[in-house]
């Protein structure tokens, strides 16, 4: 684990307490400020490449593009593979120095493989899913790539794990997908030759849960309203230390605590952050980052420790699992799917404009 000198206090005491630090950006400023801070991995999505678009830094790249007769389809992942490579590169020598256990960077496979409008039957996206992470992770040593924990991605896990993708399962909030994910990959792993470079990671969503909490169980009291989305990870990352300590391997098999920044003005920007601290891997956004790093604050282990049996038998009797995961996986889809169309309109734009100019 990499322990930055040059970090603010508050950063390194997360870090000290094991805590993988990982950046939701493959911007170029914010990973060379998160590595001087001690991060040591990063996450892309549609979203996130459409912010370095929209800010006009590749125009030159777009333009180059279009001249070479790329569509807008084409154009978006060509600019999502360089940024995601680029940011590869930067975390390379962190990969290196751990030979393989982080230095990470995630790279989101197609989200219009879930677009209902596109009409795709299941068992095509499943294999578009293994056909798409085989060619995007061709070629690269430190490149995660990113599956979604619906019914076609969990079904193209085995195989792409067989074929020795390394893979971040997303899109996920409760412990069924969790289990159904890690036992399909685990089954897959177990089809290579060796299990040397096996490594896997599995993000647990958790402010979009008290988000959904808020509005669909209001009956919570004041003590487990807020808390459903920590207890959640909480446990599940348990379930994972538990499983892969009967099943050990060279390199680490990890939770990724996702969706970290808090949602509601009243919550302290770091809630998630201090309450997950202590294993794992944190996935935060740049400004949960930037607030954690003002904070004058001193984070311990907590990733272990649960609420009182009172709030774990509220929440375990008052929160329906299942309709909480049929809402989100709902909503879920339709935030995985947006941001890529959004993306595509973008570069649409970006043609028109840069083609008026000429």
């Amino acid at each position: 684990m990499t322990e930055s000198t040059s970090a603010p206090a508050s950063l390194r005491s997360l870090v000290q307490t094991g805590t993988k630090l990982f950046l939701d950006s493959v911007a170029p400023e914010e990973l060379e400020k998160n590595l001087r801070w001690g991060a040591v991995g990063a996450t892309s999505n549609p979203s996130i490449i459409s912010e370095i678009v929209a800010d006009g830094s590749l125009d030159d790249r777009i333009e180059s593009l279009l001249e070479e007769g790329r569509d807008d389809e084409e154009i978006a992942w060509e600019l999502t593979d360089q940024l995601v490579s680029d940011a590869e590169q930067r975390f390379l020598p962190i990969w290196e120095k751990s030979e393989g256990n982080t230095g990470w960077v995630s790279f989101e496979l197609d989200p219009l493989l879930e677009d209902p409008e596109e009409s795709i039957s299941e068992a095509d996206r499943t294999a578009r899913y293994i056909e798409l992470g085989k060619r995007w992770s061709h070629g690269h040593r430190n490149r995660m790539i990113k599956v979604p924990a619906t019914d076609a991605g969990i079904a193209a896990l085995e195989e792409l794990a067989a074929a020795g993708v390394t893979l971040n399962v997303t899109l996920m909030f409760t412990a069924d997908q969790y289990q159904r994910a890690r036992d399909a990959i685990w089954r897959g792993a177990q089809r290579r030759d060796s299990l040397d470079n096996f490594k896997s990671v599995y993000s647990i969503f958790i402010s979009r849960i008290d988000v959904y909490t808020d509005e669909h169980v209001p009956q919570l009291s004041a003590e487990a309203q807020g808390q459903v989305g920590i207890v959640n990870a909480k446990q599940i990352w348990a379930q994972n230390q538990e499983f892969w300590s009967s099943r050990p391997t060279r390199l680490e098999q990890e939770i990724i605590f996702a969706s970290t920044g808090t949602k509601k003005p009243e919550d302290e920007p770091w809630k998630y952050v201090q309450a997950l601290a202590g294993s794992g891997i944190q996935t935060n956004p740049p400004q949960t980052n930037e607030a954690v790093a003002k904070a004058e604050m001193t984070f311990d282990r907590q990733v272990d420790r649960l609420p009182p049996k009172s709030v774990l038998d509220e929440i375990a009797s008052k929160v329906d699992v299942p309709q909480m995961h049929k809402v989100l996986m709902e909503e879920g889809a339709a935030k995985f799917v947006k941001p890529q169309r959004a993306l595509l309109k973008l570069i649409a734009e970006k043609r028109k404009a840069l083609s008026a100019a000429k």
